[in-house]
C-alpha cells in the first residue's frame, strides 16, 4: 500500500511540474497579479470616498460596502480558478492518448488508477495554491485598506475550493473518452448550464415562480458548481445583505448543506467514473 501511495505522489509531482511549465499557468498568474493590482487600486479609491462621505457613526454602511467589494472580488477569483481548472487539465489525458505519450506510463508497472489519481492530485495542489493566492490576495487587500474581516472566511473558501476540484474531476472524466476540444466544450457547457440555471432559480425565487426554481434546482443536479458558489457567497456575506438581497451576490434561494453533500458525492462519482472509463479505454 505504501508503494502504491508513493507511486501516486510521484505522478502527482510530475503532473505539477509539467503543469508549471505550461504557458497557460504563467499567463493565469500574470493576469491574476494584474487583477489584484487593479482591484487594490479600485477598492482603495472607493473606500476613501465612502469614508469621506459617511459619518463615523454609520459604520454598518461602510461594512456593507466592504463586504460587497470583497464578495465581488471573490466572485471574479472563483471564475478565474474555474477557468484554470479546465484549461490546465482539459488535455492532460485526451491529449496524451491522442499523441501516444500515455504509452510511456501504461507500459510501466503502474496501474491506471494511479496515473489518473496522480494527475488529479497534482492539479489539485496547483489549483489549491492558485486559489489561496488569489482569494487570499483579495481578502488581504480589503483587510489592509479597511480593516474589514470577512465572515466565515474559511468556510466560504472551502466551498470555492470544492467547486474548483469538482470541475477538475469532470474535466478528467471527459478526458478519458473525448478529444481535447470536445472535452472543453462539455465542461464549459455544463458550467454554463449551472450558471444560467442558478440565475433562473434566483429570479424565480424572487418572483415566486415554482417552475423557474425547479429549473434552477435541476441544473444544480446536473452539475452543482453554481450552487457551491452561491452557498459560499451566502456564508461570506453579512446577515443584512443576505436578508435584504442588497447586492447581486445575495441569494434568495440559498443552497442547503444537503446540496453541498450532494456536490461531494458528485465529485467522488466523477472520479470513480473517470477511473472506470480509463481502465476500459483502448490505449
Amino acid at each position: 500500500m505504501s508503494l502504491r501511495k508513493s507511486t501516486v505522489l510521484v505522478l502527482a509531482r510530475l503532473t505539477f511540474l509539467e503543469a508549471s511549465r505550461r504557458w497557460v499557468l504563467w499567463a493565469a498568474l500574470l493576469m491574476g497579479i494584474a487583477f489584484l493590482i487593479v482591484y487594490a487600486i479600485g477598492f482603495n479609491e472607493v473606500f476613501k470616498d465612502v469614508v469621506r462621505s459617511t459619518p463615523s457613526s454609520q459604520t454598518m454602511f461602510t461594512n456593507e460596502v466592504n463586504n460587497f467589494f470583497t464578495v465581488a472580488g471573490l466572485y471574479a477569483v472563483n471564475f478565474l480558478a474555474v477557468i484554470m481548472a479546465v484549461l490546465c487539465s482539459v488535455d492532460t489525458l485526451s491529449g496524451e492518448i491522442a499523441s501516444g505519450t500515455i504509452q510511456t506510463l501504461v507500459s510501466k508497472p503502474v496501474r491506471r488508477w494511479e496515473i489518473l489519481m496522480g494527475k488529479w492530485l497534482g492539479f489539485t495542489v496547483m489549483l489549491t495554491l492558485y486559489l489561496l493566492l488569489m482569494a487570499g490576495g483579495v481578502i488581504l487587500i480589503v483587510k489592509l485598506i479597511s480593516g474589514y474581516d470577512v465572515p466565515n472566511t474559511w468556510r466560504g473558501l472551502g466551498l470555492m475550493w470544492l467547486n474548483v476540484i469538482l470541475l477538475l474531476s469532470v474535466s478528467l472524466l471527459g478526458g478519458t473518452s473525448l478529444s481535447t476540444l470536445a472535452n472543453g466544450v462539455l465542461v464549459f457547457g455544463m458550467y454554463g448550464i449551472a450558471f444560467i440555471g442558478g440565475w433562473i432559480e434566483q429570479i424565480g425565487s424572487f418572483l415566486k415562480s415554482e417552475t423557474a426554481v425547479n429549473i434552477g434546482i435541476l441544473s444544480s443536479l446536473i452539475i452543482p458548481s453554481e450552487a457551491l458558489w452561491r452557498r459560499a457567497a451566502f456564508e461570506m456575506q453579512t446577515p443584512l445583505a443576505s436578508a435584504l438581497g442588497m447586492t447581486p451576490f445575495s441569494t434568495t434561494s440559498v443552497p442547503s448543506m444537503l446540496m453541498v453533500g450532494y456536490a461531494c458525492v458528485y465529485l467522488l462519482v466523477m472520479l470513480g467514473l473517470a477511473i472506470r472509463q480509463f481502465y476500459r479505454r483502448d490505449l
